[in-house]
């Protein structure tokens, strides 16, 4: 696989997050005992501060909160993307996460717009979740 973007930095607070992105799943933390459900994932819930965490998968829908479109290139493994865009969602469940969304032009994304996950495996063990206006294969 020939991938030049940028790779996460995965450590024992978001592994489980990217062993359920390798399997195609999108995987959140949940507190156990406040369930406030949370991104990015860390050691403690951001809420309560509990340390008892369960993880659980998400549906893989959500919606459009806010997005840049950058038309500068920051990184050389984006050189050949710029335009390209950085959406913050906000999954069903109710944790957000800044991810980019594909197949649609930057100038028709919207506050609102619904979308759904779908995944790109960048190399043999990292595999990286997109969305995309839901409904689209």
């Amino acid at each position: 696989m020939d991938y030049a973007k940028p790779l996460p930095q995965i450590d024992n607070w978001n592994r489980p997050f990217w062993d359920g992105a390798k399997r195609h799943e999108l995987l959140f933390p949940r507190c156990a005992d406040c369930g406030h459900a949370f991104l990015p994932p860390g050691p403690v819930c951001p809420k309560c501060q509990s340390s008892s965490l369960d993880w659980q998968q998400a549906s893989g829908k959500a919606t459009v909160e806010s997005w840049v479109v950058f038309h500068q290139n920051y990184f050389k493994g984006f050189k050949d993307d710029v335009p390209y865009n950085v959406c913050m969602v906000r999954l069903d469940e109710g944790p957000m996460l800044m991810i980019n969304v594909t197949g649609i032009d930057n100038a028709s994304i919207s506050r609102g717009m619904e979308v759904e996950v779908h995944f790109r495996d960048a190399t043999d063990t990292i595999t990286i979740p997109l969305f995309r206006p839901a409904g689209v294969a």
